[in-house]
């Protein structure tokens, strides 16, 4: 069957009859109501010209900054492993606000029995829970804060996860800085929400570290002081600027860090030293530390202790991993400018394996390349998949996948973990109040990197014939968990039903799918999706932004779209309800469609005639700015045989038995 996809309606001689279009009348479509979809929208606002109506940040925006220099060592003994740490923030007050306190977020309280995300742990237990750790929590030794010349030491107010530190003398505005050193430690979970904690394997703890120093709040445009607490499912919202971070561990282990290693040469064997240099100039894997060579003497020849030191610049967190069981492997990443990057993985002995976790560095490899050509490119010098306890999680520079993955399994873990280098590491976003705009966003580019790695090796098979990964019906299978939902994806991570936060990923990432492929067309949305992220790479864009930044380059209003997909969870219903022809069957025939539901959608028809003749016909979604029944001609030459709306399921239609006309 041949058929081809019309948008030149007039063209084609199909022909809106407006004048005799049915008035509405109750009963007919009563779910639908035009004046709520298209009727007038207006998003929030900020003040002082922050943020423009285009969706670009404005003339007087800003953020404010958090430097940090931390020094931290990791302590094994027989009951227990901890972090023992000093970090020093110089935080830079780019608002045009004094400041009388700082809000800072200590992450690891949501490990403590009495937390608040231990209290709404259900009792049969979730993906985020604290897994019983008993003793959890950060421990605040002192905190000093430095301004203007002068030292005082702060008794500090912990509230949860979060600590206010009460200034002396208020901290000026635009510009100002002032510096915060905090010591602490705490032990390491065994199980961190999902997103650190340890593993023992054969040859040692894989120990993943995150969530591991006190760091700022975000204090923003919008809402002053982010101060949402950490509960387990709603993620982070950080500030950019540069850490310099320095980790002791047993000269034993092998440690893989955000940023850039900066002491290869005090920490690492000569033979080490060649392959990692060998590595940066190869686009296959080249192994550092081989399976046979873990635990051996020579692998790591220093005695007591090692300060392994890092560096990363520009960023919004770091995170680090340390073991004895790591083999170690890389290769050079191509990015689009020519600069150096290197891809790494580290991964304990039982996840070895050609068909496991020896592949990771060249997925890793591919992943950043495929999103630095495609979208905007990776702006550090170095990445690296760590195999151990966290199912899947991803920090600047870094990822966490499960151990046991395999083959497509672990590929999905590592597109999708090293896409959110992309969203929220570049494109800054607020994870724990809008967890749509980061876990969406990256489900969506993970489509293509899918579609584009190894000529689609982990692809679906139908996926060469349709515009996203998922083919034919990928709308219905998000459909199964969209209708059950009764939250809309604005609702805060820590307020979203626990079954029903998988529509952060899939609901959205079907939401952009329909936005490219049925609403504006790949050339408009590519265009406009890549505007958002050039204007908002290192900064903090709100939803209200995307919206804005996508209505302005894409040149239409898609307020009609983006309120009932992300606001509401109104459901779509397209029909089929009436053929009737013009005096005659070879006159042409009179097609009545109906919206049933409360969100509309653009229209595609497969009307097949009696004389064998196929045709996929395009009805914008304007056709239901009135009401939500549309008559049009349709220049038929004999009798219509049947009519499939959305032939291929790409829209969540609730209802597929009344997209089917056919003729009796």
């Amino acid at each position: 069957m041949h058929y081809f996809k019309n948008y030149l309606l007039l063209a084609c001689g199909v022909v809106a009859i407006a004048f005799t279009a049915s008035a509405q009348t109750p009963g007919d479509t009563v779910k639908y109501n035009h004046s709520d979809l298209f009727g007038p929208i207006t998003w929030p606002t900020t003040s002082n010209g922050t943020r423009s109506a285009a969706g670009k940040p404005g003339p007087n925006y800003w953020q404010n900054r958090a430097d940090y220099l931390i020094h931290a060592s990791l302590n094994e003994t027989a009951i227990d492993t901890t972090i023992n740490g000093d970090v020093t923030i110089t935080y830079t007050n780019n608002s045009p606000d004094q400041m009388d306190h700082l809000w800072l977020m200590l992450d690891q309280n949501l490990f403590r029995p009495d937390s608040r995300g231990a209290a709404v742990t259900p009792i049969t237990g979730d993906r985020f829970d604290v897994k019983g750790f008993s003793r959890g929590g950060v421990k605040v030794e002192s905190v000093t804060v430095t301004y203007k010349g002068q030292s005082y030491t702060v008794t500090p107010v912990i509230t949860d996860a979060r600590m206010q530190v009460r200034l002396n003398e208020p901290l000026g505005a635009k510009g100002d800085k002032i510096q915060v050193k905090v010591n602490y430690n705490f032990s390491i979970p065994f199980y961190g929400a999902d997103r650190m904690g340890r593993k023992k394997f054969k040859q040692g703890y894989v120990y993943e570290i995150a969530q591991w120093y006190p760091r700022m709040c975000v204090y923003d445009d919008v809402e002053g002081w982010n101060t949402l607490p950490y509960m387990g499912l709603g993620e982070f919202y950080c500030d950019y600027g540069d850490y310099d971070y320095y980790i002791t561990a047993p000269a034993n282990m092998t440690v893989a860090g955000s940023g850039d290693l900066l002491n290869a040469s005090e920490v690492l064997s000569a033979t080490q030293q060649k392959r990692l240099a060998d590595a940066r100039q190869s686009d296959k894997t080249v192994t550092i530390i081989s399976e046979k060579e873990v635990g051996a003497a020579a692998t790591h020849p220093f005695k007591g202790s090692l300060t392994w030191h890092f560096k990363m610049e520009n960023t919004r967190d770091v995170s680090w991993a340390a073991s004895t069981a790591f083999i170690w492997d890389a290769a050079k990443v191509n990015l689009p400018s020519g600069r150096a990057c290197i891809s790494q993985s580290v991964y304990p002995i039982e996840s070895a394996g050609f068909h496991a976790w020896g592949r990771s560095t060249e997925y890793l490899k591919n992943s950043i390349e495929i999103y630095s050509k495609a979208y905007i490119e990776y702006p550090w010098n170095s990445a690296v998949n760590v195999s151990g306890v966290a199912l899947g999680m991803e920090y600047p520079g870094i990822i966490f996948c499960l151990s046991g993955l395999k083959d497509g399994g672990l590929w999905g873990d590592v597109t999708h973990e090293i896409g959110h280098n992309w969203f929220p590491m570049i494109v800054g976003s607020n994870e724990r109040k809008y967890m749509w705009q980061d876990e969406g966003f990256n489900t969506f580019i993970n489509e293509y990197s899918t579609m584009m790695f190894n000529n689609g090796e982990y692809a679906p098979k139908d996926a060469a014939n349709h515009p996203t990964m998922y083919g034919d019906g990928h709308a219905q299978q998000v459909l199964r968990g969209y209708i059950r939902s009764k939250d809309p994806l604005m609702t805060p991570s820590e307020a979203i039903g626990l079954n029903d936060y998988g529509q952060y990923y899939s609901k959205t990432a079907l939401g952009l799918d329909m936005l490219r492929d049925e609403i504006l067309g790949p050339e408009r949305f590519d265009y406009a999706f890549h505007e958002y992220i050039k204007y908002w790479a290192m900064k903090h864009p709100t939803p209200y932004d995307f919206f804005r930044a996508m209505n302005d380059a894409a040149g239409e209003d898609l307020n009609w779209f983006f309120k009932p997909w992300f606001f509401t969870t109104w459901k779509l219903d397209q029909a089929v309800t009436g053929v009737s022809y013009m005096g005659g069957m070879e006159n042409g025939a009179i097609i009545t469609i109906e919206n049933k539901e409360k969100m509309a959608m653009p229209v595609d028809l497969l009307i097949t005639q009696t004389n064998g003749k196929t045709e996929l016909l395009h009805l914008p979604v304007n056709v239901w700015q009135r009401n939500g029944i549309w008559k049009f001609k349709y220049p038929s030459t004999s009798a219509i045989k049947s009519i499939v709306i959305d032939p291929d399921h790409r829209l969540p239609d609730i209802d597929l038995k009344n997209n089917v006309y056919k003729a009796e």
